[in-house]
């Protein structure tokens, strides 16, 4: 695994509002689990915490500092497989997949 994709201590974690992965300890409510969280400085909708990117005003998941065991920056993307592939050129579309249908 190479440097930027590891998992790191949760005191060097980025408290900038970025998203990042984080693992989730094991509980009564069930098993550990990877999230994609953020930090929140704390608004009208809830206090200073880590939350899912997937919370919502109304509807926070908010997790404590010792929910948290680890983290790990967003893998980078890989830019040579965004471009978009050329068109196809082939005469006749049976060959894409085998079939005539």
């Amino acid at each position: 695994m190479d440097e930027i994709n590891r998992w790191r201590n949760m005191r060097t974690a980025p408290r900038d509002g970025s998203r990042i992965l984080v693992t989730i300890r094991a509980s009564e409510q069930g098993p550990g689990a990877v999230d994609l969280v953020y930090w929140s400085n704390g608004d009208r909708f809830g206090r200073e915490a880590w939350r899912s990117s997937d919370s919502t005003p109304g509807l926070i998941v908010e997790y404590a500092e010792p929910e948290l065991k680890c983290w790990m920056p967003l893998p980078g993307v890989n830019m040579d497989a965004t471009v978009r592939p050329s068109a196809w050129e082939g005469e006749d579309e049976r060959e894409l997949d085998g079939s005539g249908i």
